[in-house]
């Protein structure tokens, strides 16, 4: 199928390698990463494909590839999956050739070895042994496939890059498991020859890098994780190799784009350049981002201004998610939980540009601030985010480029996402929180308006300490008063919750109200001895006037004066 300057098509390991096309992998694509676990995993689906109740076939996923030609292909993904299968190849090549020396039905594997190699691997010059093979790799692997592997020569043991040590490991690796399964030339022929049928892909072609990108965003979206991050990397070591070839300065490149890569951890990278380009720059969303970033970057300045800018954001967008990272001071931390909490990110680049611009107080300021008006808006409101995505990366892009410079005048800009007291009220009073799905969030809003109660500070993720539905989750004998449909309607509110002693709500199990209220009497907590004193029955209108007057309280605890 193809659309536009895309094409689509399932293609068998053989109709990829046996047609005559060559593929690479760009020069400064990710290198071999591959370790025992994924070769593991591999040789017990390819194990699997030959035993008698083994499946016929086995899916190996998208290939994304780009050319211009439809002759010479460059592997945009895929290139883990491909090196590895064609060190099974060479794996299983090298014990044909192990038969030969040993001479072992020698005229006939040679045959087989040729006939192997001219199929899968490529054409090897009988006189030089140098490779033209069908597949080359990046500048850091290549060196290794095309002068030991393919050749089947040995390997140094020392000298060796980390990636080449790996993939020398892979070959052993291979060879050892092949040599134990296939002890014949025919078997080993037999091997690769229904392999090459056994495996499928879906090739993704494309004709350039920004269709490719938009390839990634796409698959990405629809849960298929492909690495865009490595199809940036390239254009932008492209860019400098092009300008000035220096190996001192592309391995400074590559040593600082790792190190940007190492601290993001498990978060997104194209998250992170989103995130940090929006927090300078005009904003952008994400199927914008690859073609700006392409159309920017035109010399080497460019690009290693990028990386320092990067260099200069990435810790403190990592520590956003990390509230008990160094960067932050105790009350920093405080607010940085609540946003995790939250789960706001839509901030991120307001706050990384406000990290930059402002000094430390400003800064916890904003913090603080920005706890509130996310709790009011994202919590409560549950509003649409799409103004959130809007609005942050504008102030952003204003506190770098000092069109904005003070607090005061960047708090008026957030007046659209702070609702008002009036609004906020609604919201709180008809409230409903389903646990355990939002236990966290109704633990902080009880021991919050707790705090606003009695003047104490709480751990509310203190184990010591539970949640207890007033009206239970499942009612006992005691609570016909209760009709189901008002059960269904109040069970959730937060009207019906409250904290107590973990033991003590153990204890006190689904037993009716007026015993409840008993116990409620004796509680640490100052919003359990309300209810007991405020409240001798308990139903859906009590859990409604609680609610109500709990949203009064609350719009006072999440306030900012300066947006009122």
């Amino acid at each position: 199928m193809a659309v536009g300057s895309f094409s689509t098509s399932n293609q068998t390991y053989r109709m990829l390698m046996g047609n005559g096309l060559l593929y690479s992998v760009p020069r400064f694509q990710r290198d071999y990463s591959w370790t025992d676990e994924f070769w593991d995993d591999l040789w017990h689906d390819i194990d699997a494909l030959f035993l008698p109740e083994g499946e016929s076939v086995h899916y190996m996923g998208y290939l994304v590839l780009q050319t211009e030609d439809n002759k010479n292909f460059g592997i945009i993904d895929g290139q883990q999956r491909l090196t590895t299968l064609s060190i099974v190849v060479l794996a299983a090549l090298s014990n044909l050739r192990k038969l030969i020396d040993s001479g072992i039905d020698a005229e006939a594997n040679t045959l087989r070895l040729q006939q192997l190699r001219s199929s899968f691997i490529g054409y090897l010059d009988p006189v030089t042994l140098i490779s033209r093979s069908k597949l080359s790799l990046n500048r850091n692997n290549n060196t290794l496939f095309q002068q030991y592997l393919i050749p089947l020569q040995p390997t140094p043991k020392r000298g060796l890059k980390a990636t080449e040590q790996l993939m020398r490991k892979a070959f052993d690796w291979f060879d050892e498991r092949v040599n134990k399964r296939y002890t014949t030339g025919e078997a080993l022929a037999k091997f690769i020859d229904q392999l090459s049928d056994k495996l499928f892909f879906t090739v993704i072609t494309v004709s350039d890098e920004l269709n490719a990108y938009k390839v990634f965003e796409t698959l990405n979206a629809r849960g298929v994780k492909l690495s865009s991050t490595d199809l940036l990397k390239n254009h932008l070591f492209q860019v400098v190799d092009n300008q000035n070839h220096n190996e001192w300065e592309l391995n400074d490149l590559d040593n600082r784009w790792e190190g940007i890569v190492s601290k993001l951890g498990s978060e997104s990278f194209p998250d992170f350049l989103r995130t940090h380009w929006n927090s300078r720059r005009r904003f952008l969303r994400h199927a914008e981002l690859y073609k700006r970033i392409r159309d920017s970057m035109k010399d080497r300045s460019s690009v290693f201004n990028l990386m320092r800018e990067m260099e200069m954001d990435v810790d403190v967008y990592v520590a956003l998610s990390k509230p008990d990272d160094e960067l932050w001071t105790p009350e920093q931390r405080k607010y940085i939980r609540e946003l995790k909490l939250f789960n706001v990110r839509q901030i991120y680049p307001l706050l990384i540009s406000a990290y930059r611009c402002f000094n430390q107080e400003d800064f916890t300021k904003l913090l603080r601030i920005s706890s509130v008006v996310s709790f009011r808006y994202n919590v409560i409101g549950n509003l649409p985010t799409n103004e959130q995505d809007r609005l942050y990366p504008i102030l952003a892009e204003s506190l770098t480029s000092a069109k904005i410079t003070t607090l005061p005048a960047l708090i008026h800009e957030l007046k659209p996402l702070y609702p008002t007291d009036a609004s906020f009220k609604i919201a709180f009073a008809d409230k409903v929180l389903k646990t355990p799905r939002n236990r966290q969030i109704v633990r902080y809003i009880l021991f919050k308006l707790e705090s606003y109660e009695s003047a104490n500070d709480y751990d509310f993720d203190s184990e010591r300490y539970n949640i207890e539905h007033i009206l239970p989750e499942n009612p006992a004998e005691g609570w016909e008063s209760v009709s189901d449909q008002d059960h269904e309607q109040f069970v959730f509110r937060l009207g019906n919750m409250t904290i107590m002693n973990a033991d003590a709500n153990r204890r006190m199990g689904n037993i009716p109200y007026e015993a409840k209220r008993l116990v409620y009497q004796d509680s640490e907590f100052v919003i359990t001895r309300k209810i007991a004193e405020t409240y001798s029955e308990w139903g859906g209108s009590q859990i409604a006037g609680r609610q109500r007057q709990m949203a009064a309280s609350a719009s006072v605890i999440w306030r900012v004066n300066q947006l009122k």
